[in-house]
């Protein structure tokens, strides 16, 4: 109940972790007032200390993507959190400080897992989390030593000068930086996907082909409107504010994904014949509304379930379509344009993970041994025969 009348939760939104949170409606009559949604945990968290909000602000207003500058409220949130729990003081935190909440990420455990076996073990915090939550947390000092709150960072940097790892200065970074290969289904494996594939919707087919033809990430699939197709030429065009790197570039698809997209069109028109975005909602909720990312991601979710292949994700049908291109011998600029990468070496992990040039080197390499040892071998019968 607000004010006498009874409320209505709807479930537009998700709860889940990095998800919207609920919205709420009140029924008065025949009328539908909304509510505006309770604050996120973490914005709550950051309430306490006005220089927090006073740099996210900052964040969002240099044009940072929301979902960066979420990413960076959620890992401050929790840093200010352990800070509470410990008892220090975060504008006058010391280098010991922050190791003690390094010390915390590392031995927290994952929700899914209770201890770290491997890296690829899907237990405990990925490096990746550890790095990215220190990240937010250096920044945000970098903010207050500029303002002239603190008087150092304590969190400092790794440090190293090329040439002088003797006699020179090197510091290394609080948490070490590994780098794995990016998890790529094998052969039988895809084939089982694409075999569960073939029961879905067809825009969920459409979703899944065109995110492994043109290596699309999710903001990118989702964000996708009906101009960005250029049907004649079989490609498409992604706008830069809607891609990672903020670099626009037009990709072409396959003619088989051509024809699962003629197929959507003529479902979509039995949706909403209005020009926007291209994959809409087809709940009798939200029909016709723009998808969300958090939609494609349980359509994905749900089909590595029943594929049974829990390390399956919305992100690994870009790994492969990228990998598949470096093993087709694919030059290594021509992918990192395809793929939207600002810099080659991104692109790198893709042709080690193909192993294209290892498999080239050893082919050659092992040639010319083989040849020089089928040449000794046959020296001896050649001196026999001549002696003879």
């Amino acid at each position: 109940m607000l004010w006498g009348i009874p409320l209505r939760r709807s479930s537009l939104w998700g709860g889940g972790a990095g998800e919207p949170l609920s919205v709420e409606s009140v029924e008065d009559g025949d009328k539908s007032v909304p509510v505006l949604p309770p604050e996120p945990a973490w914005q709550l968290a950051l309430g306490g200390l006005p220089h927090a909000r006073a740099w996210l602000e900052v964040q969002r207003n240099l044009g940072l993507a929301p979902r960066t500058v979420e990413a960076y409220g959620r890992a401050l949130a929790d840093y200010l959190a352990v800070c509470s729990r410990e008892g220090i003081d975060p504008l006058s935190a010391r280098r010991a400080d922050v190791a003690r909440y390094v010390h915390h990420l590392t031995a927290r455990p994952h929700p899914r897992g209770r201890g770290v076996v491997a890296l690829s073990s899907g237990a405990g915090l990925a490096n990746a989390t550890l790095r990215q939550r220190l990240v937010a947390v250096r920044l945000f000092y970098d903010h207050l030593v500029e303002d002239g709150v603190c008087a150092a960072n304590p969190v400092g940097r790794g440090r190293f000068t090329p040439g002088h790892a003797f006699d020179g200065e090197r510091r290394r970074g609080l948490i070490p930086h590994f780098t794995p290969l990016p998890w790529i289904p094998s052969d039988p494996e895809w084939q089982r996907v694409l075999e569960l594939a073939r029961a879905l919707p067809i825009r969920d087919r459409l979703m899944l082909a065109m995110a492994y033809d043109a290596a699309l990430r999710r903001e990118e699939l989702c964000s996708l409107a009906t101009n960005d197709l250029d049907p004649a030429h079989r490609t498409l065009r992604l706008r830069a504010e809607t891609t990672k790197s903020r670099r626009g570039r037009v990709i072409p698809y396959s003619a088989a994904t051509g024809v699962l997209l003629g197929l959507y069109l003529d479902h979509r028109r039995t949706m909403t014949r209005q020009r926007g975005p291209l994959f809409v909602s087809e709940s009798r909720r939200n029909l016709g509304q723009p998808i969300t990312v958090w939609t494609w991601s349980k359509v994905v979710r749900r089909l590595a379930e029943r594929a049974e292949l829990p390390r399956f994700s919305t992100h690994t049908l870009r790994h492969l379509c990228l990998t598949d291109l470096a093993r087709c011998g694919w030059e290594i600029h021509a992918i990192a344009q395809f793929a939207g990468h600002r810099s080659t070496a991104t692109t790198l992990q893709y042709i080690h993970l193909s192993g294209r040039d290892l498999a080239s080197r050893l082919t050659g390499g092992m040639a010319q041994i083989h040849a020089w040892r089928v040449e000794a071998l046959a020296q001896p019968v050649a001196a026999k025969e001549a002696g003879a």
